[in-house]
């Protein structure tokens, strides 16, 4: 198998959704109406926005299948990419063009919002994505405020490995954090002066 090839469900899936099997569209569904739902979610925090992006983003993966390039990546990837641009554009047309004077600080603020919205999405994606081990050491450490010992006791592995554990899960997340638009790092990011 090729090394750029797509993974066999991407491509039998691909094939049925461009043949018109319902029943293709239904496991699509479930399996990645959660991540779009909460993508969009998090970057409109809005419910009936998030709900209204769902249904477009499948809407247009149903009417056009071959739009997907497995080149480009796996079908998940496609349709984290697609909740994106759908989000964006629903925030954009949300907040509106502002005219006049204060024209320039409210696209300024947009994008800002923009920007965040993206990297928060971003994030949430890369925890979704990330092997269980890594997401468990995060969860103990972050949410449940465990420190490193207390989370190699709970997960059964030595203190060097949840310390490995969390700094890979932490330099993945490291990721998601928002740039400025001129590609410096972001204000706090980076060595001090």
């Amino acid at each position: 198998m090729a090394k750029d090839a797509p993974p066999r469900w991407d491509r039998r899936m691909q094939q049925r959704l461009a043949r018109g099997e319902a029943a293709a569209l239904g496991e699509l569904y479930d399996r990645f109406a959660p991540l779009v739902h909460s993508q969009a979610h998090r970057m409109l925090d809005d419910e009936e926005a998030a709900d209204l992006v769902t249904r477009e983003v499948f809407g247009y993966v149903w009417e056009n299948p071959d739009a997907y390039d497995p080149k480009q990546g796996p079908m998940r990837s496609w349709v984290a990419r697609l909740t994106h641009r759908r989000s964006v554009d629903r925030l954009r047309a949300t907040h509106g063009e502002a005219e006049g004077p204060d024209a320039r600080a409210h696209d300024e603020e947009l994008e800002h919002r923009v920007r965040k919205a993206t990297a928060a999405a971003r994030a949430d994606y890369i925890v979704a994505s990330m092997p269980a081990s890594l997401r468990s050491a995060l969860e103990l450490a972050y949410v449940q405020r465990r420190d490193y010992r207390q989370a190699a006791a709970d997960l059964g592995v030595t203190g060097d490995e949840a310390r490995r554990r969390l700094r890979l899960g932490l330099q993945l997340l490291s990721t998601a954090s928002p740039r400025p638009p001129d590609g410096s790092a972001p204000p706090g990011y980076g060595p001090t002066s």
